[in-house]
């Protein structure tokens, strides 16, 4: 992970308003603090379109993210190895940031997140709390978006369903990963090793 994110992703403290903030002010990237049972009692109120709206919250976040970490970046220009560490840096940052355990695994023609004591863990009992793998989803496809990696999403298993972890697939759309960026199991950025 580079060292500008390390420090980016520090968190402070703002005494005035009592926010909590990543690294520099002036990149006013703000933490919402949110309790899964609320996203959860938010499908009841939404109605129909419940789930296209939680998806589209976490593709904001998602987006809103990295483009606070990532400000004026064509990724577009930038090779798939440095998009995988990008990808990979960023589920080490959302695992510091409380959203379970993630991990990455690259594969020829898909990319796997796998997430390991997710917020929806914590409402196994409640049917609604499938809502939080919508949030997820979004969240991801928002950071793929980003680095301009056309996917297509399916939740594969969930812990809701009974499976041990939510594991999440993107199946890559018109490209596949070279001999040298496949995985022969799910990584992690190597940072947190060196903690």
């Amino acid at each position: 992970m580079s060292k500008r994110l390390k420090k980016d992703l520090q968190i402070m403290v703002d005494e005035k308003s009592g926010q909590l903030f990543f690294g520099d002010k002036k990149k006013d990237m703000r933490l919402l603090m949110l309790r899964p049972i609320d996203l959860i009692e938010f499908s009841e109120f939404a109605g129909t379109n419940a789930d296209d709206i939680l998806v589209w919250v976490g593709k904001t976040l998602g987006r809103v993210y990295m483009e606070k970490f990532f400000y004026n970046k064509d990724w577009s220009t930038e090779s798939m190895t440095t998009r995988k560490e990008v990808i990979l840096g960023n589920l080490e940052a959302l695992e510091l940031m409380g959203f379970g355990e993630l991990s990455g695994s690259f594969k020829k023609n898909k990319i796997l997140i796998t997430v390991g004591d997710s917020l929806a863990s914590e409402e196994k009992d409640n049917i609604m709390a499938k809502n939080l793998c919508l949030l997820y989803q979004g969240l991801f496809s928002g950071i793929f978006e980003i680095l301009n990696i056309d996917v297509e999403i399916e939740e594969i298993a969930c812990v809701l369903l009974g499976n041990e972890k939510c594991v999440f697939k993107f199946d890559l759309i018109g490209e596949e990963l070279e001999d040298g960026l496949i995985d022969a199991e799910e990584t992690v950025s190597g940072f947190l090793s060196t903690l």
